[in-house]
């Protein structure tokens, strides 16, 4: 199945998601001046990690798409006559996203579509995408398997999911490099914007995600071919490459 050539994306028969109806909204001023501020934190590995797996043309899943950056870049890679859909549990940043889409001139960005459901039920397909992106998702994810499950099932046959997020690293020293950099620089610059709660979680479900070794392992179980995880940014951050 060739989604680029398809208006509308079916939604999977039984599935309780549903696709996004969007509502004007836009960002608050506090929450947009946060990722200003911490968005170089991410901003040096995040696209050149993702951006590859997009192929002119391509079908690509942006999952747990928040409000929509990485759709965005996808997008453009994907051209025209792309297609990208972006996932996301919450409506408040499938709104923001959508938002955001109505300010773009570009005609790739028409083909960016929203779709409010869960990465434990995807509502598409077997086979449907060329490729599958997470940034910063899966850590959040309740049933990470599960999760990993469902990205298999969607994909097809030799395509690739890119899974970008903070890295748990085994070195005790490089731990307490990232610990300190959260509670130096991300929980700060959030408590001033009055988001403190939203981002003093980080460490402790750091400490519960899974290793390298382990998210590798994790991918070949649930069928993928072949599975990578790369540390970045001085180990920081972690990057699980699998195929289908």
């Amino acid at each position: 199945m060739n989604c680029s050539v398809a208006p509308t994306l079916p939604l999977w028969s039984g599935s309780p998601a549903r696709r996004f109806i969007p509502r004007p909204v836009r960002c608050s001023a506090e929450r947009q001046a946060l990722f200003n501020r911490i968005a170089p934190v991410y901003d040096n590995v995040t696209p050149s990690h993702f951006i590859p797996l997009a192929k002119m043309g391509g079908c690509v899943l942006d999952l747990c798409c928040g409000s929509g950056d990485l759709a965005f870049l996808l997008a453009e890679k994907v051209g025209n006559n792309g297609k990208v859909t972006g996932l996301d549990f919450s409506e408040e940043q499938l709104s923001v996203a959508a938002s955001r889409q109505q300010l773009r001139s570009k005609p790739c960005y028409k083909n960016i579509e929203w779709v409010e459901g869960d990465a434990l039920d995807l509502p598409f397909p077997d086979g449907y995408f060329d490729a599958i992106t997470v940034g910063y998702g899966l850590r959040n994810v309740v049933d990470k398997r599960k999760a990993l499950q469902e990205m298999y099932r969607v994909l097809k046959a030799g395509s690739r999911v890119s899974i970008l997020d903070f890295n748990k690293s085994t070195k005790p020293v490089t731990t307490l490099i990232q610990e300190w950099m959260i509670d130096s620089v991300v929980v700060p610059v959030a408590t001033s914007y009055g988001l403190e709660e939203e981002y003093r979680y980080l460490k402790s479900s750091i400490r519960e995600f899974l290793t390298g070794k382990e998210l590798e392992k994790l991918a070949l179980e649930v069928g993928f071919s072949k599975g990578r995880h790369y540390e970045i940014g001085g180990g920081l951050m972690g990057n699980l490459v699998a195929t289908r």
